[in-house]
């Protein structure tokens, strides 16, 4: 900028109140920062990933059980690409706290339908080869100290076996890593066949379906033929939904996630607003002769407004930019709950939002002072010196 040394000297004249309004927009990002994250972590970070992807659970709740025979008959319903079947295992590594998701699946296909999971060939022979073998994604596996031939003891809290046995034990035979940063990698895969014929109770049930489709944009058409198929059934009827309305449905249990840290940023950005269009204010109110001279010595009005205009701009970009950097480097070290947020990353569409909302803020904590020192009376201004 040619004028960006005239710019910065004009606001270090009043050290402490800028750097004050510095720290109050540092802050401003660095919690924007912070709900983008908590905000992607509880809708499940699924986007284009999830929209060739459908969950059928029960109608009534996911916690009632849906015959696994069902799935031949989703299978051959047009646009069905694949199938596989999932249930909730929720058991318990050593200590309570330890909680990490345990998920039982078909074996054969699960990676098909969840391609951004990566897993080698290998791991995936060896697991079709080992009854009681499991998969755990990468920061699971870190977050313990596991390795591949591991063996690990689960206690269950729902699954018990014939004799009343909560004692589950597992050997880790693969470790699968996401494609990138936003995927999942916190969970564990168990083999549906070894756990149905284990289990005391509800043998031949599952929590629920998730279905692949040929074309995301028939997905709707599908939702409805799915659970048309299983009306009035007596196994028990049938709910569709994309895998992205399932994963907001389930952390809307908590509260609408989404509209409370709109709530919270909004009142955020709005008193920095008022902050940093104050300090802007009573820098022109203050430098309103020097302003008269730079018009008597030939800057236009325009000039003077983009003087101004810039000014701002520089504040709420080093303070934004600043902010928004930090927060990329605090979230990259990873979950601070160990393992409540399996999913905790600075999305980069929030990243550039956070820019557009940098400069948005620069622009209008300026323009009314910019417009003023435009309008601005050379001689008024002039005679006030």
């Amino acid at each position: 900028m040619k004028y960006f040394s005239l710019i910065w000297s004009n606001l270090l004249r009043k050290k402490l109140r800028t750097t004050l309004t510095l720290l109050s927009i540092f802050i401003a990002f660095l919690l924007y920062g912070y709900l983008a994250a908590i905000r992607g972590a509880f809708a499940g970070n699924i986007s284009m990933q999830g929209a060739e992807r459908l969950i059928t659970r029960h109608k009534v709740s996911i916690a009632q059980l849906l015959p696994i025979r069902y799935r031949s008959r989703i299978a051959q319903i047009p646009g069905v690409k694949n199938t596989v079947t999932c249930t909730w295992f929720g058991g318990i590594y050593q200590h309570p706290y330890n909680f990490f998701p345990q998920i039982v699946v078909n074996q054969e296909s699960y990676f098909d339908v969840y391609s951004e999971f990566k897993v080698s060939e290998k791991e995936r022979q060896a697991w079709l080869n080992t009854r009681d073998g499991v998969i755990v994604g990468r920061s699971t596996a870190r977050r313990f100290g596991w390795k591949i031939g591991d063996r690990i003891p689960i206690q269950a809290t729902i699954w018990i076996k014939p004799g009343g046995s909560q004692a589950w034990e597992f050997e880790i035979v693969g470790i699968y890593d996401g494609q990138d940063k936003e995927t999942d990698s916190s969970q564990m895969f168990i083999r549906y066949d070894y756990f149905d014929e284990t289990r005391l109770f509800a043998k031949g049930q599952i929590g629920w379906f998730v279905v692949k489709v040929a074309d995301p944009q028939n997905s709707f058409s599908i939702i409805r033929q799915i659970d048309t198929e299983f009306a009035n059934s007596s196994a028990g009827e049938t709910k569709s939904e994309t895998e992205k309305a399932f994963a907001q449905a389930f952390a809307k249990q908590i509260g609408d996630i989404g509209k409370i840290l709109i709530a919270i940023l909004s009142a955020v950005f709005f008193t920095i607003l008022l902050v940093a269009g104050n300090t802007m204010a009573q820098a022109v109110r203050e430098r309103r002769e020097e302003l008269g001279v730079l018009k008597a010595i030939g800057f236009t009005n325009a000039g003077v407004l983009g003087l101004v205009l810039g000014e701002s701009i520089v504040l709420s970009g080093v303070g934004g930019f600043a902010g928004l950097g930090l927060a990329i480097i605090i979230i990259a070290q990873g979950d601070p709950t160990h393992g409540a947020l399996p999913v905790f990353v600075f999305p980069a569409s929030d990243v550039l939002l956070g820019v557009g909302i940098t400069i948005g803020l620069g622009l209008l904590a300026g323009i009314f002072p910019a417009l003023q020192a435009m309008r601005l009376n050379v001689a008024e201004a002039l005679r006030r010196m």
